[in-house]
């Protein structure tokens, strides 16, 4: 019987956990999405941050914070996103675990919009490719690129809305504040004419 993509996740052991707490007749036909869809990329466009885990040779787990401008995770084709990896702490962990160990995860977050999506695949860091870096590299974002990831997608689902809370970034509060602002402004002109 061929495997599912969905067994990335669904290991022997997590089925047996299913199997026991009662869910596994729920999973069991489940299938991820193995390739980069429209709705993927559209939802990768106005991301602004996301998580990248990572596990050494001794199995211990590394999770990263990565952030940019709107969409700086990039989809280069229906298997392969890849970001510029800008100057940070110089701690350097996800990179040496990818050496140790290419797999990896990215977990990506729409608070304001209670969603989120998990991606596995394999990871690399591509430190030669000038051309590829630049193109990674969003005009106007202040970070210097040093090199570039670049991720496999082996498969990729998204998750229900349950227990996220909405969060909003600075730029949808000012959004929202900043027409409320200007009608205060000609609210209160309009008080100090009558005043």
């Amino acid at each position: 019987m061929p495997s599912l993509s969905s067994d990335i996740a669904f290991t022997p052991s997590v089925k047996a956990v299913q199997q026991r707490l009662g869910s596994r007749r729920g999973y069991s036909n489940m299938e991820f999405n193995t390739k980069v869809t429209r709705d993927l990329q559209g939802f990768l466009a106005e991301r602004d941050s996301f998580y990248m885990a990572s596990v050494n040779a001794e199995g211990q787990p590394y999770i990263q914070h990565r952030g940019g401008a709107p969409g700086f995770l990039k989809v280069l084709d229906e298997k392969t996103l890849a970001f510029a990896d800008f100057i940070g702490n110089r701690q350097y962990i996800s990179m040496g675990n990818l050496n140790d160990n290419n797999k990896a995860h990215i977990f990506v977050m729409d608070y304001a919009n209670r969603s989120r999506v998990k991606i596995w695949g394999t990871a690399r860091f591509e430190e030669d490719d000038k051309e590829l870096i630049a193109k990674l590299h969003d005009d106007g974002y202040k970070g210097r690129p040093q090199r570039a990831l670049i991720f496999t997608v082996d498969a990729w689902d998204s998750n229900c809305p349950q227990h996220i809370q909405r969060r909003f970034t600075e730029a949808q509060v000012i959004e929202v504040i900043e027409p409320m602002k200007q009608r205060i402004a000609e609210l209160e002109k309009l008080l100090a004419a009558k005043g």
